[in-house]
């Protein structure tokens, strides 16, 4: 299989990344709900325990749109899907220390692993798409960081700019476009 064989599988298996993208905004505005209701510090959790869910409920929104959720198992390209999510989670604690030091520069650090991250999807998934989203959340996070946003809009910030990116890359994979 040549490398955009592989990148259309991916696309095929998860949507283009669509789900995932999804959850994880869901996820963000769990934490903005929990910061605007109980702490931000409560809200550094609630993200966090959010993450942990992000893969399964993926892939099962990825089978309820009717995809299987599963990448060809020679495609070497799950590799880099395992490494890229090694790579955040091994940026949690720093995150996690971050917020202990200044909790609303949790959200902006997390921000930036994750767009960061996202910048790896281009090559995952075959989408230039993916390293301006990457390019925004990075934007977003220096912003809100200078600006001093409180805790909820920045988790806010988070997950729209992943809402509009998701809803924009699984509109263009159900037209098919690669870009």
């Amino acid at each position: 299989m040549t490398m955009d064989e592989y990148q259309r599988d991916m696309r095929l298996a998860y949507l283009s990344g669509a789900p995932g993208m999804l959850c994880s905004a869901a996820a963000w505005l769990v934490a903005a709900a929990v910061a605007f209701q109980v702490s931000a510090p409560a809200s550094v959790l609630a993200l966090l325990a959010g993450g942990l869910f992000i893969y399964p409920a993926s892939i099962l929104v990825c089978k309820a749109l009717g995809s299987s959720g599963k990448h060809a198992k020679s495609n070497p390209l799950g590799s880099l899907a395992i490494e890229g999510s090694l790579w955040l989670v091994f940026c949690l604690p720093i995150a996690y220390a971050v917020s202990k030091y200044n909790v609303a520069w949790f959200f902006p650090c997390m921000m930036l692993v994750i767009g960061g991250r996202y910048f790896t999807f281009h090559t995952l998934y075959g989408l230039r798409l993916y390293w301006v989203c990457g390019a925004v959340l990075a934007a977003a996070a220096y912003l809100l960081a200078a600006f001093k946003a409180p805790p909820p809009a920045a988790a806010l910030s988070g997950s729209a700019i992943e809402i509009i990116f998701a809803i924009i890359i699984l509109v263009r994979h159900r037209r098919g476009a690669e870009v």
